[in-house]
């Protein structure tokens, strides 16, 4: 198999040089497995946690403590950057949480960090696995 092989599109909740979060997107490449079944490498993971956050959760500004894959169940999670942007995520979807804080920076909720909250009327149901 080809290592280039098209595969999936990794969205990327990252830290700048500016000390803001925002987003990135990069292959993950499908070189493994068979053609019936493509695989991407495997990936190192060190656990993962089940969430439900309630209709009307809504966190303060905060960074990522640990880097992490944030898949979503069921429900409907929307995350907002210091820059006014939104991004909307569904069921089946994911990205790859790690807009952690500055090495030697103190939190500041006017340039760090990213919120999150839950959006319709069904509880957000989300899966993290430890990077």
């Amino acid at each position: 198999m080809n290592d280039k092989t098209p595969g999936f599109i990794q969205i990327i909740l990252e830290t700048g040089p500016d000390g803001r979060a925002r987003w990135r997107e990069q292959d993950i490449t499908l070189s493994e497995g068979k053609p019936v079944a493509r695989l991407s490498p495997l990936m190192p993971s060190s656990g993962f946690q089940f969430r439900e956050s309630p209709v009307g959760f809504r966190s303060p500004f905060h960074c990522t403590e640990t880097p992490q894959w944030l898949v979503i169940l069921s429900g409907a999670m929307e995350i907002g950057l210091q820059d006014g942007s939104t991004r909307v995520f569904l069921p089946g979807d994911s990205f790859y949480s790690a807009d952690k804080l500055p090495a030697g920076a103190s939190f500041d909720a006017k340039l760090h960090g990213h919120w999150s909250r839950q959006l319709g009327q069904a509880p957000l149901v989300t899966l993290f696995v430890r990077g």
